[in-house]
């Protein structure tokens, strides 16, 4: 058993499905778990849905049909006979949608949330499991929100483990097709709701499966030649990561290096899987491995850049000690807000914190502390990690740079730079 995993930017268009299924047709005699992300720019698209109907504008409409217009553009292009089932599977997964955003908001924004944009993953899978059987490759669709099973934290849920792999095993035991096509980033929770993964969470999904099912190996199939040591936008030469170990990967995550969610590493790990990044470009390249071999972990360094950062600094205004207890509170409020946490350090009477740049979040937490804390923040910062730095590569990289937070460890250099 294999499981495959096509992001949004493998099937973002025609020609993308084609592919996906070009690839797929490449490993026949493989049992495979195919698991699909939104095509190219949906969930976006569904993002600005929900803000419309949160917000009640008369747009949302508009946004919406934008969205089913893509896809049975698509459709429109794949199949030829328009008598086809998949133009009504569409028509009716849209109907949902349709539901939701003419009924008044809840109050709720992250179930409404994940109730919309989670649709995006069904209409990919539909599309995809309809063409591999028009070009003869049977297979079977199944909901993933059937067999994935997690808490109602909307947004981030968390995984039932032990529920969640006995529903896999149960459901695609009974499954007599060798190709299995399934959605990445959504589960549901035990009322039946629809929960996502958090965003980039389809990575993770098929670790999810991979594990479940103590498949032979993992393959993501991304835009690049495999892991690169960073990211092209940003640095001119950049390595491919042959062969790291889970560690690093783990590591390297964490700090933001977007080939891979965080959490997709660790179930692999526990199984020793081992996990293939790919070009859907080139598939017949060997990509990266990532695997328990940690000797190579070491020789390249590696760049992690993550921009529209906000660093915000706490001070009590009572000039106490920023002693556990108040950390904890702070801490508390960030979990409560959904705030996540990119670098930190305290010193006797101050906190300082950098997060990704979300300006309601930010205003409710300046809100939250202002009775307590005295809040500073240097907007339209850049937060850049290097794994397995040098002197001479920290110099080159601070030269004309104003350095807001600095940070060191062994392995690890962190700066907060405008």
């Amino acid at each position: 058993m294999k499981v495959l995993k096509f992001g949004g930017a493998s099937v973002k268009d025609t020609e993308g499905v084609k592919n996906a299924a070009n690839i797929i047709k490449s490993q026949s005699g493989e049992k495979l778990v195919v698991v699909v992300s939104a095509m190219g720019k949906t969930t976006n698209a569904f993002e600005g849905v929900l803000e419309s109907h949160l917000n009640r504008s008369d747009e949302v409409f508009n946004q919406l049909e934008a969205i089913k217009s893509f896809h049975f553009e698509v459709c429109n292009e794949l199949f030829e006979n328009k008598q086809n089932p998949i133009f009504q599977e569409l028509h009716n997964t849209f109907v949902e949608a349709e539901w939701q955003i003419e009924d008044e908001p809840i109050g709720n924004r992250g179930f409404e949330y994940d109730q919309l944009i989670g649709l995006g993953e069904l209409f990919s899978t539909k599309i995809l499991t309809a063409y591999l059987k028009l070009i003869g490759i049977e297979n079977a669709w199944v909901d993933a929100r059937d067999i994935v099973r997690t808490d109602n934290t909307y947004q981030a849920a968390k995984i039932d483990w032990e529920e969640t792999e006995r529903l896999i095993q149960q459901k695609l035991a009974t499954i007599a097709q060798d190709i299995i096509v399934t959605q990445g980033f959504i589960g549901s929770s035990s009322e039946n709701f629809t929960t996502t993964l958090g965003r980039e969470g389809s990575d993770f999904s098929a670790a999810i499966f991979a594990s479940s099912l103590n498949a032979k190996e993992v393959v993501i199939w991304k835009d690049v030649e495999g892991m690169l040591n960073a990211d092209p936008k940003y640095y001119g030469s950049t390595v491919k990561l042959e062969n790291i170990s889970y560690k690093e990967a783990i590591e390297l995550a964490y700090y933001g290096a977007s080939v891979i969610h965080p959490k997709t590493v660790k179930p692999l790990e526990n199984k020793k899987i081992p996990l293939y990044v790919k070009s859907f470009k080139n598939p017949s390249t060997s990509g990266s491995l990532i695997d328990g071999n940690s000797s190579k972990d070491c020789d390249i360094p590696s760049y992690i850049h993550k921009e529209n950062q906000i660093l915000v600094s706490f001070s009590s205004k009572e000039f106490d000690f920023i002693d556990e207890l108040r950390l904890s509170e702070i801490f508390q409020l960030f979990s409560d807000i959904g705030l996540s946490v990119n670098i930190l350090q305290n010193s006797a009477i101050s906190f300082t914190v950098a997060f990704d740049f979300d300006k309601a979040k930010i205003e409710e937490l300046r809100k939250a502390v202002s009775d307590k804390f005295r809040v500073v923040y240097n907007e339209g910062a850049t937060l850049i990690t290097i794994r397995h730095f040098t002197e001479q590569i920290i110099a080159d990289l601070l030269k004309g740079r104003t350095v807001l937070l600095e940070q060191r460890t062994r392995s690890t250099a962190r700066f907060v730079l405008t």
